[in-house]
């Protein structure tokens, strides 16, 4: 089988590459001459484990190719998978103009059926103007050619999206007719020889599913963070708490963990978009609605620990913060919606100056902010001769630093844990004040 996936970004290189592990010919396309010519090259755009080494493995196989040009290989596929950008416009809503142009583009040069599948996160409805879009662009030339459009949302954790997309927990396919179920079955048989777990829907469930498992998992962190800030408040541990109600196999223990805040490419956006979505529709999504505005607060509330440390806001200014942790998440160098943005800004605007590290998103974080940080070599370098410490990103090197190291770097004793994964008391006998979240 042979297969198209526009979109070279986190979800389209990690779609195209895993389907040509498992010996289907894909070309890539993306408009980006730079990216592809860099990835003709064997150069990956994104930071993910296991990626690079299987790019260039299919690559060598020749499984796997890389163009600019989507109508160059219209008449030799099977299946366009749609992995273009979805942007949350100002209003929340997703924009589609990258969508809709795939669409066209293919009206404009397809010749034989073909299943047009929309892998990127839409909103409900989205199938059908893609088909509208296509069947306008036929009308244009006159020309009688069978399609369909589908969707096949993805489920991919940044940091785990190899092994997510090769062994799936669950493939969700909307599908209009079965000619085009038994293509897309066949395409994913690869995967489903140890367990089936093709779910196949019909397009408007299929496009909603992605959305409302995104928003149940924001929501989830949402309600803990809220539930760790009382805890402070009446002196209760949110980590036992966690243990208590994860316990429950009606709850189970996944996304339970009280922090920071989260960010990233999918949970902000998507919440928005549904929020939106249901704005349309005249109905107000008021649990959504509060997992914002829970998110937004969340990610001050190291800040606002630092100033009750000092006593009030003006005392910060001067000061040098170390921060450990710039992605949103472990295992990425995506900083879309991280709460160290958010920090950074809020202690360069109170005069403060800021020492960072991370393993991976130096250069993602130095593009979107300019040298108004010091970037250092690692963690040690960043607390030297800082006031306070901030974890905020729980990598995994960060979560037994030396106290010794640790104790001789840093002018003052405050650390403030974001991720609740630093030992408080080996901290405390080491002479520091620690603060984390919900204890």
């Amino acid at each position: 089988m042979k297969i198209a996936v526009v979109g070279t970004g986190y979800v389209g290189l990690v779609t195209g590459t895993c389907f040509s592990e498992m010996g289907v010919h894909v070309t890539c396309i993306d408009v980006d001459k730079r990216k592809i010519d860099a990835l003709n090259q064997g150069i990956i755009p994104i930071y993910e484990p296991g990626l690079e080494t299987l790019v260039h493995k299919n690559m060598k196989s020749g499984r796997l190719h890389f163009t600019t040009r989507l109508e160059d290989v219209l008449d030799d596929v099977n299946i366009v998978f749609s992995a273009v950008g979805t942007p949350p416009d100002e209003d929340g809503s997703a924009d589609l103009k990258y969508v809709l142009e795939v669409a066209r583009t293919i009206g404009q040069h397809l010749n034989h059926y073909i299943v047009v599948v929309t892998k990127s996160t839409v909103p409900v409805g989205t199938a059908r103007k893609v088909k509208d879009a296509i069947q306008q662009e036929l009308d244009r030339r006159g020309a009688q050619v069978e399609f369909d459009v589908a969707s096949n949302p993805e489920f991919l954790k940044e940091g785990n999206a190899v092994k997510d997309f090769m062994s799936p927990d669950r493939v969700v396919v909307g599908v209009e007719s079965d000619r085009a179920r038994k293509l897309m079955a066949r395409l994913y048989k690869p995967f489903m020889i140890v367990s089936d777990r093709l779910i196949f829907t019909d397009i408007p469930s299929a496009e909603m599913i992605k959305y409302a498992a995104n928003s149940m998992l924001a929501t989830r962190i949402s309600f803990m963070n809220d539930i760790a800030n009382l805890c402070e408040l009446v002196g209760a541990d949110v980590n036992m708490v966690r243990k208590g109600i994860g316990s429950d196999t009606r709850i189970g223990k996944k996304f339970l963990y009280a922090g920071c805040g989260y960010g990233g490419s999918c949970f902000p956006k998507d919440v928005k978009a549904l929020i939106k979505t249901a704005s349309d529709m005249g109905y107000t999504m008021r649990v959504l609605r509060a997992v914002e505005e829970v998110n937004a607060e969340q990610k001050l509330v190291l800040y606002h620990k630092l100033v009750k440390y000092y006593g009030d806001e003006t005392a910060i200014q001067g000061k040098a913060i170390g921060m450990w942790g710039l992605a949103f998440k472990p295992e990425t160098d995506d900083m879309r919606e991280a709460p160290s943005l958010v920090l950074i800004d809020l202690l360069l605007k109170a005069g403060a100056t800021v020492k960072v590290y991370d393993p991976v998103a130096m250069d993602e974080c130095r593009r979107r902010i300019g040298d108004s940080v010091t970037y250092c070599k690692n963690m040690y370098e960043a607390a030297q001769d800082c006031d306070a410490l901030m974890l905020v990103t729980e990598w995994k090197e960060l979560r037994m630093p030396n106290m010794e190291t640790l104790s001789h770097a840093m002018k003052g004793r405050l650390i403030l844990d974001g991720r609740n994964i630093l030992d408080a008391e080996e901290l405390q006998q080491a002479g520091f004040e620690y603060h984390c979240i919900g204890r």
